[in-house]
């Protein structure tokens, strides 16, 4: 038995939403594809709620293992350009802080 965003979303404890997403006519498969901007249009205004719902999203998509232990790919869609861009695309960004440090002389002692 399948399970309904209206349940997913009370097994979260969030409920509240449940109506809303309903009205934006988004079930299981198409909640895969929110972001945190999504959430925030579609009214999930709580930074808990949107971290909540953004983690159980991300334990939706999980693969499930076939039964000869690799997982569920189509053999050739795994180095087809179009995959390679959207894994470049999903490409997570974070901030790198670089301090540089001259020791007093040191750039004297480099020169000789």
């Amino acid at each position: 038995m399948a399970i309904t965003i209206k349940e997913w979303l009370h097994g979260l404890g969030l409920e509240r939403y449940a109506e809303t997403f309903q009205e934006n006519d988004l079930d299981l498969e198409l909640v895969a594809d929110l972001s945190d901007i999504d959430l925030k249009d579609l009214g999930v205004t709580s930074m808990g709620h949107r971290k909540k719902l953004l983690r159980a999203i991300e334990s939706l998509n999980v693969p499930s293992p076939s039964t000869n232990g690799q997982m569920d790919v189509a053999p050739d869609a795994t180095n087809t350009p179009s995959n390679l861009t959207a894994q470049i695309s999903q490409a997570e960004r974070r901030q790198l802080s670089i301090m540089f440090c001259d020791m007093v002389g040191s750039t004297e002692l480099s020169l000789r």
